[in-house]
């Protein structure tokens, strides 16, 4: 069974899309890099969240029943992932640390975290592109 990957996918090329033109102005005083920034945390956080609920999805084939997956918090996820072969270990660690990212500035969106986080596109937009192909592979019979 394919599961589903279009809102991710639409989540990451607009994160992408967002993260370029923040490249392309440059001038951390214009307002148009505050509205690209602010977008950047906004899909940031849906593609964080839409991997792990899609993850669950196909990590469902590794256990006894749906609630077993169901059950797993975040992190697991991306532990079971790396268990299962779904990524490398150094993938899911990051994953990890996005997570981390995310968690330990949940009220803060102040200028400071949305730089941080700024800081982690790269990788993270590579990593979610790893991530929805992995999820959108058919499992091993």
């Amino acid at each position: 069974m394919s599961i589903d990957t279009t809102f991710l996918r639409r989540c990451i090329g607009t994160l992408e899309t967002a993260f370029g033109e923040i490249g392309e102005l440059g001038d951390a005083d214009d307002f148009a890099y505050d509205i690209y920034r602010a977008a950047c945390v906004k899909e940031y956080e849906l593609v964080l969240e839409q991997s792990g609920k899609l993850l669950r999805k196909r990590l469902a084939a590794y256990f006894s029943s749906n609630r077993q997956a169901d059950r797993l918090a975040f992190k697991d996820l991306f532990r079971h992932a790396a268990k299962h072969g779904l990524m490398e270990a150094d993938a899911a660690e990051r994953w990890l640390a996005y997570r981390d990212n995310r968690n330990e500035t949940a009220h803060d969106y102040g200028e400071d975290f949305a730089e941080a986080t700024l800081k982690l596109l790269p990788a993270f937009i590579a990593d979610a592109k790893a991530l929805a192909d992995a999820i959108e592979a058919a499992p091993d019979d």
